[in-house]
């Protein structure tokens, strides 16, 4: 038993040791100095900076304001119970629970005059929208969906399913990014799902009115989307390359950085021009994608010179796509990508504008292999990186892309973004159960100073040690069951959704325009675990 105890609470009792401070805004955090150690059959609860607190606004087992027959709960989809009954076994066309709907991308708004399913309650004012990322089949299509947290409501309430279906009748796909664009006083959002994926336009009312716009978006592995000032729309793919058969364990890099310029900022249905990142290698060579030569790329100068500190990039915007020239019918933007000659990165995820900058600085993470073993290491780009665009202007046709932080073993599967002032970005992994194993070691939440020299030994600030709860837990166990076969729910608790937001739904609200200044002036931090409890958090300072 004290092995078990030992193993157990090695990585809370080193968390809340740690003393090593730095400066978050005006609210200075203490540094977790280690992740917790996965173990079978036990759970662990999340460590925060020894200043923090959090606390649960949803959990997956919350009955849904405006259910469905089949969206009934906020985190499970499905009729099967929350946890599996003694005796019941997994097959493929029995699952012995309900589908782990895992919510993703939060996006906080302050909103006026919002509505529900209950006409006669008060919804208050303070919101945060969510798209689901996992879903069940319906007739032979994934049933999506979007639900606002109503932070102001009481427990029956609290979540309002806004949308099951587009405007054509049509079930929702998967999603994974979202933001606001007060353009077009609509939401975003994002389905990493490629030659199905795309953008979504919602409604913030009740019931939310979704449409889609394939042929001006195109359809992609999207997953991050933000909007600058001239109501340009940034896009991030993930879409992961094939694996080497020679170089062990690494893949292809598969992915673009995009922009929407919209014949009119205020109507996205008129169309524009998609654009795709190009960048050069520091002979001059554009990157490009190379069907027939996998390892080439994998191994490209270009690629290792971007995952090199102190090595600046020239890059520019190439079109891919413009309505004007190619029409509005659907389109495979991944594949105009490559047609084009736009550079293929290392499963991109998210990214922010930096505040200050008047748009002209715009980071993003790259995912990386998600295996120890990727023979390609960090100088590939095998463990992702924090990678920045600079521009003379935020509508500038060309650019410089640069590192800021290369991604290792100890910190890699960067996925969800969001600054927490003018120069620290919060950045959280999703390394994913394999690596979980190999390291041993859950995932954790960071603040990347964007001015510092990681080249010379400087170590980002972790603020969040992941924990695991106990249904993830028992999905874990299930999942690695010889007997429980086609299980559909994974065995972590995946961070997402790391969003610091004072709520402004006007342009001046844009994030990249002020810088945040998180607990003050408004300001709130919230987050998701994926998988098992499926809950939401707000983060708040202990004092």
């Amino acid at each position: 038993m004290p092995a078990i105890t030992s193993r157990l609470t090695l990585g809370i009792l080193f968390a809340l040791a740690g003393t090593a401070c730095a400066q978050a805004g005006d609210y200075p955090l203490s540094s977790v100095p280690g992740p917790i150690a996965p173990m079978d059959g036990y759970s662990a609860p999340n460590v925060l900076s020894r200043e923090l607190m959090a606390a649960v606004v949803a959990s997956g087992d919350m009955a849904l304001d405006g259910a469905t027959e089949i969206v009934r709960f906020y985190g499970y989809q499905g009729h099967e119970p929350f946890a599996p009954k003694m005796g019941d076994m997994q097959s493929p066309t029995h699952n012995v629970e309900a589908t782990k709907t895992e919510p993703d991308k939060n996006t906080y708004l302050v909103l006026a005059g919002q509505t529900g399913a209950d006409p006669a309650y008060d919804y208050g004012t303070h919101f945060l929208f969510q798209g689901h990322e996992s879903a069940i089949t319906v007739d032979g299509k994934p049933q999506g969906y979007i639900t606002r947290i109503n932070l102001d409501a009481d427990a029956a309430h609290r979540v309002t399913l806004l949308a099951a279906r587009d405007v054509d009748g049509q079930p929702l796909q998967m999603f994974d990014g979202s933001t606001w664009n007060p353009f077009t006083r609509q939401l975003l959002f994002t389905a990493e799902e490629g030659k199905v994926g795309g953008v979504w336009l919602s409604t913030v009312d009740y019931p939310a009115k979704v449409v889609t716009l394939h042929g001006v978006f195109g359809h992609a592995a999207y997953e991050g989307v933000q909007v600058d000032r001239n109501g340009t729309i940034w896009l991030v793919e993930d879409e992961g390359g094939k694996t080497s058969k020679t170089i062990t364990k690494a893949k292809q890099p598969n992915s673009f950085v995009y922009r929407l310029v919209p014949k009119d900022a205020g109507d996205l249905s008129k169309g524009g021009r998609l654009e795709a990142l190009q960048y050069s290698a520091p002979d001059g060579t554009p990157v490009s994608f190379h069907p027939d030569d996998m390892d080439g790329d994998i191994t490209a100068p270009g690629l290792k010179a971007l995952h090199s500190y102190g090595t600046t990039l020239k890059a520019k915007w190439i079109v891919i796509h413009d309505t004007d020239r190619d029409g509005t019918e659907p389109f495979d933007a991944n594949a105009a990508a490559k047609k084009a000659g736009a550079s293929p990165f290392k499963r991109p995820e998210n990214g922010v504008f930096r505040p200050g900058t008047n748009f002209t600085e715009f980071y993003f993470t790259e995912t990386g292999d998600t295996n120890a073993k990727s023979a390609a290491g960090r100088e590939q780009g095998g463990f992702g990186a924090l990678l920045k665009i600079k521009q003379a202007s935020a509508d500038a046709n060309e650019a410089e892309l640069s590192m800021v932080f290369l991604g290792d073993v100890a910190h890699t599967g960067l996925d969800n973004i969001s600054f927490w002032n003018a120069h620290q970005v919060a950045v959280v992994e999703d390394a994913g159960d394999t690596l979980h194993a190999q390291r041993s070691a859950l995932d954790s939440g960071y603040l990347i100073d964007v001015t510092a020299d990681y080249a010379k030994g400087a170590v980002p600030l972790r603020f969040l040690a992941e924990g695991r709860d106990l249904a993830a837990t028992i999905d874990a166990d299930l999942a690695e069951d010889a007997e429980q076969t086609a299980y559909q729910n994974e065995g972590d608790n995946e961070i997402t959704g790391i969003h610091v937001s004072d709520g402004d739904a006007s342009v001046a609200g844009l994030f990249g325009t002020k810088a945040p200044t998180p607990f003050a002036n408004g300001w709130r931090v919230f987050f998701t675990q994926q998988h098992g409890l499926n809950q939401t958090w707000e983060i708040l300072p202990k004092n």
